[in-house]
């Protein structure tokens, strides 16, 4: 199979990081919990994740890195652990469900109120966000790069606009691996992170990195092989919001591949931006569809069939040509409102650098074949 939903979950993995998952597989101590020699190795690995991940994006320092198995959980700790009663948080209608349904949880159980700004052209900009500000808002929350189309608001110049005083979370999800991110230049104050998309690790792999403007509260509690005298959870991170056993394999597949894209993650990102512009050309030439993406390091092609349901044309692309693409409303049902895709939403190609222009051309063919 052809396989274009990237964006979804990486489909392949540097060997690098094969070899990590299936060591850890083989031989696999629990970190932090205990003192013999394999815990011990398995902490200095995990340990050794944190810093990468820090250097990597510009963070905080490793103590300021959470794991977790996915980026919904590192944006639901970002979101539930740090908003109080009487909060105001702006978002966009550009967000994932991830961001929208913790958001709409707080807002019905009375904790907080929140917005979502328009776009402009398919995006954020500072002039969507401004007016919605409020005495009280306390937190902007915005995606690097949208997984419906690929667009990638302007940080740096949204968050100059803000009052210093509000926080900066961003959704790195799609971003992750694809674009430069840096933390401390942008002032971005939590970065949530899937780390089985563009960072090139396997699923159950995620974290969530933050400054010292922010004190997440803990959302589950439990062991974490530190104070354990005490019921209560540490009161010092990471410990304070890791309750539980680590998946190690996962980190270790995030180890390798955010040391795989240190190396590459220029070429990578040249290589995913030609790509979709390679598509994006060619489709604009089939009449019967209609494109929603820009040329973008994501790799994200977004488009439609003027006659046939995006559902359908995705279903049609799997069973007959062999191809994998996602159909629907992609979690993001503002994002398709916005658009005016709703409701049968968008199909989406997305490309990774393993993919080549042969295997698009195989795709535009098919496309052109289904009535």
């Amino acid at each position: 199979m052809i396989y274009f939903d990237n964006a979804a979950t990486g489909g392949r993995k540097p060997d690098t990081v094969l070899t990590a998952v299936s060591s850890a597989i083989k031989v696999c101590a629990n970190p932090g919990r205990g003192g013999h020699k394999l815990a011990i190795a398995a902490a200095k690995n995990v340990l050794a994740c944190r810093k990468e991940l820090s250097d990597f994006f510009d963070g905080y320092g490793a103590e300021r890195v959470v794991f977790t198995k996915n980026c919904t959980e590192a944006l639901n700790i970002a979101l539930l652990g740090v908003l109080k009663k009487g909060d105001h948080v702006i978002t966009s209608v550009m967000e994932h469900n991830s961001v929208l349904r913790p958001l709409a949880y707080l807002q019905e159980t009375g904790v907080i109120e929140y917005d979502a700004c328009p776009l402009t052209n398919g995006n954020v900009t500072p002039e969507n966000i401004l007016p919605l500000l409020r005495k009280n808002t306390r937190l902007v929350a915005i995606s690097l790069a949208s997984n419906v189309t690929g667009a990638m608001p302007n940080v740096h110049k949204i968050r100059a606009a803000l009052p210093k005083h509000v926080l900066l979370l961003c959704d790195g999800a799609q971003a992750g691996g694809h674009i430069p991110v840096s933390m401390k230049r942008t002032g971005i104050d939590m970065l949530a992170l899937a780390g089985h998309k563009g960072l090139l690790g396997i699923q159950g792999s995620g974290a969530l990195l933050f400054s010292e403007r922010v004190t997440p509260a803990p959302v589950y509690r439990g062991g974490t092989g530190s104070l354990s005298v005490s019921l209560d959870m540490p009161d010092f991170y990471p410990d304070a919001l890791e309750a539980g056993t680590l998946s190690y394999p996962a980190i270790l597949s995030l180890l390798e591949g955010v040391r795989h894209l240190a190396l590459r993650q220029q070429e990578i990102s040249q290589r995913l931006y030609s790509l979709t512009a390679y598509c994006i050309e060619r489709l604009r030439q089939l009449t019967a569809y209609e494109v929603y993406s820009q040329p973008n390091e994501c790799g994200i092609v977004a488009f439609k069939h003027t006659q046939t349901d995006s559902d359908i044309l995705a279903e049609t692309l799997s069973e007959k040509y062999d191809i994998a693409t996602r159909g629907g409303l992609h979690c993001a049902p503002l994002m398709h409102e916005a658009l005016n895709t709703s409701p049968s939403g968008l199909v989406r190609a997305s490309f990774s650098h393993y993919n080549s222009e042969q295997e698009i051309n195989e795709l535009l063919f098919a496309l052109t074949l289904i009535k």
